[in-house]
């Protein structure tokens, strides 16, 4: 039937690689992760630095599956809490236009790992490698900010009159990113594993923060609170809000925004065939072809 053409590409592709790794190297990986996040964006100088204050937790849960000594995928799942402010800048020009941000975050992606030496922890016979990795993912963002001590959600805002005409349009609250990064790992057991990763999100948004274009006209704005949070600058005592006209760079839109989650690792083997723990075992150290 034509409903079922679509997935002739997918099922090919999927007994190629059965054919060509080998079925009693493949096995089942299920880990957790807990570490750091961080966010470098247009309140982080805008997008040149990060800053350790701005650093939140994570977790996050994990699901491997080794097509090879060489070769994983990776199916994985972090929450974490990005944010940024100008308060944190040095810069006094940046330090005074005084906006800022939170956003919790779930981050999803699947990515594909290449083991640089080769990972094989049965038996411990390849039990350390260092890794490259890379993917595709997905997240969801809210920015909020806080003013007159209550959490505000930006977005509702449109602070930078997003959907008048000759501006951008609204922005989503999911948006996709290019994961990719580098991590070690290590077979305590052939069940066991330990791990570090460090890894980046080139997301395809601008306003992770809320911030990305220019500062408005305030007549263009919805309400009270979008006008009091789309120019900050006069919060701050003996400031000069003026310095920030309409048609000035609020931010930069030349550049998305990123963020980075480095983090700690354990996982467990489960493996796919009850054969393949007890057959390397007993093939353990043995060589050539078996004679009768």
């Amino acid at each position: 039937m034509t409903t079922h053409r679509p997935y002739v590409p997918f099922t090919l592709f999927a007994l190629l690689c059965l054919a060509f790794f080998p079925l009693s190297a493949q096995h089942l990986e299920v880990g957790v992760l807990g570490g750091a996040s961080n966010y470098l964006g247009d309140l982080s100088n805008n997008s040149r630095s990060i800053y350790i204050k701005e650093t939140n937790l994570v977790g996050g849960l994990f699901v491997r599956y080794n097509l090879h000594e060489l070769v994983t995928l990776r199916l994985g799942a972090n929450y974490t809490s990005l944010s940024g402010a100008d308060q944190n800048n040095s810069d006094p020009n940046l330090s005074a236009r005084n906006l800022s941000f939170s956003s919790n975050v779930i981050d999803i992606s699947v990515v594909g790992e290449f083991n640089i030496l080769g990972y094989q922890p049965y038996n411990l016979y390849r039990p350390f490698s260092p890794y490259l990795f890379a993917g595709f993912g997905l997240f969801t963002y809210d920015p909020t900010t806080i003013y007159e001590g209550q959490t505000v959600k930006l977005r509702p805002l449109n602070t930078e009159a997003q959907g008048k005409a000759d501006r951008p349009s609204p922005y989503g609250k999911t948006a996709f990113s290019i994961p990719f990064g580098f991590g070690l790992k290590y077979a305590l057991s052939d069940k066991i594993n330990l791990g570090i990763e460090l890894g980046a999100r080139r997301t395809t948004t601008d306003y992770l923060d809320d911030v990305s274009t220019i500062f408005v006209d305030p007549l263009e704005l919805s309400s009270e609170t979008a006008i009091a949070l789309s120019n900050r600058s006069g919060e701050i005592p003996g400031s000069d809000p003026s310095q920030f006209t309409p048609g000035m760079p609020r931010g930069d839109d030349k550049s998305h925004d990123w963020f980075f989650i480095a983090g700690l690792t354990i996982s467990y083997n489960f493996i796919d065939n009850g054969l393949v723990g007890s057959r390397a075992r007993r093939n353990k150290g043995k060589k050539g072809c078996r004679t009768e």
